[in-house]
């Protein structure tokens, strides 16, 4: 898992190859893993593979070329009206970030465009892909083989910890 954490990379090249069934449900239990608030689980997933569509999302998210050929985009979203009000997005971002290091592991590059809290954002997400009234685009992630290898840097600053105050 460290070595995921640690190699995982935003990737903004993709390979044609497609991606089987089999491995998108594989990222898709590794997302409903995560924990959320009072185990409210009110993510939803929009798993997008026809290119018209991954296309039409591209065309409305202005920092989303890497969906040109990405074989892939799968769109996180959740219930605005979860049971436990105010956390649908951390739950969300949980999930997320498991799908992101799930598909390091398994040797594909992801990219996460962010959509939630930015309505310009969200409202063509919803158009384009039918969401009901109550769900919420939190983000889209590319998804597919990388055909880029971007370097990995130390990020560790001692500087950010700070104990037992600030």
């Amino acid at each position: 898992m460290l070595n995921a954490i640690r190699e995982r990379r935003s990737i903004r090249q993709y390979k044609p190859d497609p991606l089987t069934p089999g491995q998108i449900n594989t990222l898709l239990e590794a997302a409903m893993m995560a924990p959320s608030a009072r185990n409210g689980q009110p993510w939803h997933f929009v798993v997008c593979d026809d290119r018209a569509v991954i296309d039409a999302l591209r065309e409305e998210h202005p920092y989303a070329g890497m969906l040109a050929k990405a074989p892939v985009c799968i769109v996180v979203c959740g219930e605005a009206n979860s049971p436990v009000p105010g956390y649908w997005q951390q739950d969300c971002a949980a999930a997320t970030e498991n799908l992101l290091l799930a598909a390091c592991d398994m040797g594909l590059g992801t990219c996460w465009m962010g959509v939630a809290p930015r309505e310009d954002r969200m409202e063509p997400v919803k158009r384009v892909l039918g969401l009901p009234e109550h769900i919420e685009p939190f983000n889209m992630i590319a998804v597919g083989y990388p055909d880029e290898h971007p370097p990995i840097p130390n990020r560790f600053c001692e500087e950010k910890v700070h104990l037992n105050h600030w």
